[in-house]
């Protein structure tokens, strides 16, 4: 039985910043950034990062899969919150895998991703690999404009896959076209014709020709060539040197979302399955102090599989963002006055955190095995009054359970990064209800009765002591399960 990719997702964050904003603010100070004032490029929420955009692809990615049989869970980012904890431990737990999942994270190289596909492949067990990054990026600099924020997930192993392994290789060379040292937030960028002539050109086609030669298919095969570059033409020049066609060249998605790092050679994967037909050859490469390549063939089971919002589906639900202070203050790049509602000391008592992450990291309810209410939290006793049992409750997940907004407010007394704070009573469809953060919302477009999903998101910011809490709050309902 050969390995393969059984499932694909993605995840894109719903505000887009208009690169013209950007250009409006910084003209001034450096005028070449007007070339480069067009599209928009993905941006993360105030209560995003890297992990909870690794959640939310990796549940787009399990659309119709039954978790229990996930072996592994390999989490790619340069980006990680947490440099001393297991960032894709955070992720297991939300997606309520097992504990006997075998979990790692994948960092320092813009190829993790890549290099984590081919090591979760190889292994040939139930494997979920994610790309996750959210990116600092200085003020008026080339690459604020072209960075975007985004996850992507691919469930790899055996099986009925949608897209079969035919060949994988890798060449490893300590080629630095950028880095980040511990002490610094912002990467520190080289020039972009040695990067072209000495990196890509140099790098990247050797492996591609070993890949094509390794799975016995001429380069003009190739039907979707999958290559992350903000460079100009540079995939252009990696096709021709390696002799795949110019027209297999995929869209690279900078125009509405811009490079994701890690997670866009995936991302531009997932993107190509959406569209791919059987019989299609996928070449994808990871470039990073080397490089990757991976070679796919598109299965029959393309036509029947179920996905969920997928690559298009996420960047068809935005939001324009035309505010560039939002943006700074968002990632923390300019010091808001936060007034003194919101001094209060958030520390976490890290020992209650695990007791309760049950409900809190997988948010799970409980449902009375006598008569079936679900309520949340789970209790001792049944809040049904016509029950009323003691212990009787089993841990019931609510995460992908459809909620209806009863009732909501918009408060612009409390604190939150992004006013007004919007929250309300969440009423299940299937039984609980929860007074609940609201996220990814207008407030001019709030209603009751609305459809929520619910999305896993930072609760908040421990600022003394760099903590973040995490938990799950209610979005705007959008797009449906798909087929083929």
């Amino acid at each position: 039985m050969s390995a393969g990719i059984l499932g694909f997702g993605a995840y894109v964050p719903w505000r887009r910043l208009q690169r013209k904003a950007v250009v409006d603010a910084h003209g001034w100070f450096n005028s070449a950034l007007k070339s480069q004032g067009k599209g928009e490029r993905a941006m993360a929420n105030w209560d995003e990062d890297a992990v909870t955009m690794a959640v939310e692809a990796a549940r787009d990615a399990l659309t119709g899969f039954d978790r229990s049989g996930v072996a592994g869970l390999r989490v790619a980012s340069t980006t990680f919150p947490f440099l001393d904890r297991l960032n894709a431990g955070i992720v297991a737990d939300a997606l309520e895998l097992s504990e006997d999942v075998s979990a790692s994270d994948v960092a320092a190289t813009q190829r993790a991703g890549v290099s984590a596909l081919i090591d979760a492949l190889r292994s040939r067990q139930k494997t979920l690999v994610v790309g996750s990054e959210n990116r600092r990026t200085k003020a008026a600099s080339t690459y604020e404009l072209t960075s975007g924020d985004a996850a992507a997930a691919l469930l790899v192993g055996e099986g009925d896959v949608v897209a079969q392994l035919l060949a994988a290789k890798s060449r490893t060379a300590d080629f630095v076209d950028h880095y980040r040292s511990m002490d610094n937030t912002f990467d520190y960028q080289w020039e972009e014709r040695w990067i072209r002539d000495a990196g890509y050109m140099k790098v990247a086609p050797p492996v591609i020709r070993d890949c094509l030669a390794a799975a016995n298919v001429k380069p003009e095969e190739v039907t979707t060539f999958c290559f992350a570059t903000t460079l100009s033409k540079v995939a252009q020049s990696v096709a021709k040197a390696a002799g795949v066609p110019e027209g297999a060249i995929c869209d690279p998605l900078y125009a509405n979302l811009g490079d994701s790092g890690v997670a866009h050679p995936l991302l531009l994967l997932a993107a190509a399955l959406e569209k791919a037909n059987p019989g299609d050859k996928i070449l994808v490469v990871g470039f990073g102090q080397g490089a990757d390549a991976l070679l796919f063939e598109v299965t029959d089971r393309i036509k029947t599989h179920k996905r969920g919002l997928g690559v298009s589906g996420h960047l068809a639900r935005r939001k324009e963002e035309t505010l560039y202070s939002r943006f700074l203050a968002f990632n923390g790049l300019i010091e808001m006055e936060r007034g003194m509602r919101s001094e209060t000391d958030k520390q976490t008592a890290l020992s209650a955190a695990w007791r309760n992450h049950n409900t809190v990291t997988r948010f799970n309810g409980g449902k009375c095995a006598k008569c079936g209410t679900v309520q949340f939290p789970k209790t001792r006793i049944c809040v049904n009054p016509n029950c009323g049992a003691l212990d009787t409750q089993d841990y019931h997940s609510l995460a992908d359970a459809k909620g209806r907004v009863n009732s909501y407010t918009a408060d612009r007394l409390t604190y939150s990064p992004d006013p007004p704070a919007c929250y309300g009573m969440i009423q299940f469809e299937e039984g609980g209800r929860w007074m609940m953060d609201f996220t990814d919302v207008d407030e001019k477009e709030l209603a009751v009765g609305a459809d929520m999903r619910m999305m896993f998101r930072i609760k908040d910011i421990d600022p003394t002591r760099g903590f973040r809490r995490y938990f799950w709050k209610a979005a705007p309902m959008t797009g449906a399960v798909k087929e083929g």
